[in-house]
């Protein structure tokens, strides 16, 4: 029995190596390490060290690196309640955090802080109309789910998508800020061309782009 039982995780352990370094797969999900949600640097520092990138190494981030950035910009940090770290109107949570790697897509989730597999293909190249997003080792796509947020208008749901989106965008700058990482909000994006090749249905709408990677070596 604990022959089947170490066949498995290294099963797949060899798996999630070849989606993300250090992670497990499990039936098309990627169990992330659990955040480090101590340390890091000073808030008021953080601010004063932070500012867009548009130049990034290749190297990637390390699964502790990922998880904890998934985390900071999104994640639950009151269980009881399932509220996160970036606040949104009406509670609606309706900014879905998808991930473009060398490696594929993949969607965050909040609530049990894994990555679902979109895709299995490189669409870095889709993700902004930069030349620096087809090699930056990270781009978020922060997408809004409008029938999260029924009770309001259109008008009213593009309005708060835009400010939710601007909060975990914010989150995630002041995450590298104090990590020492590269990142750039983007707002220059083909949306039906990346929507498309996200295979987005009509009520799920892009917002913004966020790049994110090591400094560029100068």
């Amino acid at each position: 029995m604990q022959k089947i039982i170490y066949s498995f995780l290294a099963t797949i352990l060899f798996m999630g190596a070849s989606l993300l370094p250090g992670s497990l797969v499990a039936q098309d999900v990627i169990l992330l390490l659990p955040p480090q949600t101590d340390g890091g640097m000073p808030l008021m520092k953080a601010l004063k060290n932070r500012h867009t990138s548009r130049e990034f190494a290749g190297k990637d981030l390390s699964a502790q690196q990922l998880s904890n950035l998934l985390w900071a910009a999104c994640g639950i940090n009151r269980t009881d309640e399932k509220k996160r770290t970036a606040p949104s109107a009406m509670n609606y949570q309706e900014i879905d955090v998808h991930v473009s790697t060398a490696k594929g897509l993949f969607l965050y989730n909040p609530e049990k802080h894994n990555l679902t597999i979109i895709l299995k293909e490189d669409i870095r190249d889709k993700t902004g109309k930069q030349g620096f997003v087809k090699t930056a080792p990270v781009n978020l796509v922060f997408v809004a789910d409008y029938t999260k947020m029924a009770k309001s208008d259109e008008k009213t749901k593009e309005g708060y998508a835009m400010a939710d989106a601007a909060f975990i965008s914010e989150n995630v700058y002041l995450f590298c800020a104090s990590e020492g990482l590269a990142t750039g909000v983007r707002a220059w994006i083909d949306t039906d061309v990346l929507g498309k090749a996200m295979k987005l249905k009509p009520n799920q709408h892009i917002i913004l782009g966020q790049s994110v990677g090591f400094p560029a070596e100068k």
